[in-house]
């Protein structure tokens, strides 16, 4: 079977999903883009000292113009879009010249991406149907798939939230019967203290790193997670708070 992939258009935009760091997790369409793009932008965090991004898709890199954008790691929403704002300007200069741009970025460009951010900016710059988004492997989709545990089932609810506010954290689990949780790291303990007050220690598991080469890490017994103090930043904590049948009967809500 013959698979045709789609190559980079001159003077188009891609913010590509590249999966969580597993180069064979990159789809075909990404690995065409990349392949067939002018330029290729990588982002590294100012805190990393080399992009993940760029070492997952290294083997699809041939003559293309690498951009490596450092981006700021700080909770200022005016210093962040300013950041991309400047990206957009030179991604937006290429295109005018007629060259092809993709950027790269671990996970899904439109979950917790910096893509969002540059595709913000370039709204105002390019022409939409120049804009293009390729969605790739999330980080808790390569978890759940690495756990062999479904996250959702018949009419369950799943919620995905950063764990950086424990009473919304303590509010989801109260409303979904899935919860997945992203930027864990320092609060893992704090996290580790109210899933046990909701006796949940045993439905939760945290993956660290995953299909990253060397340092991946999986915990299904939560309590071996806290005692590890090696976690880093991409770590993603899964609650299976419980389950919600076909069988269940509907709530009527009474409208006044």
């Amino acid at each position: 079977m013959k698979i045709k992939v789609k190559n980079c258009q001159p003077g188009h935009f891609y913010a590509v999903g590249v999966g969580p760091g597993a180069p064979d997790l990159i789809t075909l369409r990404a690995a065409a883009l990349i392949e067939s793009a002018d330029t290729v932008i990588v982002p590294r965090s100012e805190l990393a000292e080399e992009s993940l991004a760029l070492l997952t898709i290294r083997d699809l890199i041939g003559d293309q113009e690498v951009i490596e954008h450092i981006y700021p790691m700080k909770r200022d929403s005016a210093q962040t879009r300013a950041c991309w704002a400047e990206v957009a300007a030179e991604v937006a200069a290429r295109a005018a010249a007629g060259l092809a741009v993709v950027q790269v970025t671990i996970g899904d460009p439109m979950i917790y991406s910096t893509s969002a951010y540059l595709i913000e900016s370039l709204a105002e710059l390019l022409p939409p149907q120049h804009i293009h988004v390729v969605p790739g492997i999330s980080a808790f989709q390569a978890s759940a798939a690495l756990l062999g545990e479904p996250l959702t089932l018949q009419e369950d609810r799943m919620t995905m939230m950063p764990a950086t506010d424990m009473e919304e954290v303590a509010r989801a689990l109260e409303s979904c019967e899935t919860l997945v949780l992203y930027k864990v790291g320092p609060r893992l303990r704090q996290l580790g203290a109210l899933l046990e007050q909701r006796q949940l220690l045993d439905r939760a598991r945290l993956a660290c790193y995953v299909e990253q080469n060397g340092r991946e890490a999986i915990f299904r017994d939560f309590r071996e997670a806290l005692a590890d103090n090696s976690h880093g930043y991409m770590s993603t904590v899964i609650v299976r708070v419980g389950r919600r049948s076909w069988e269940q009967p509907p709530q009527v809500v009474e409208v006044a």
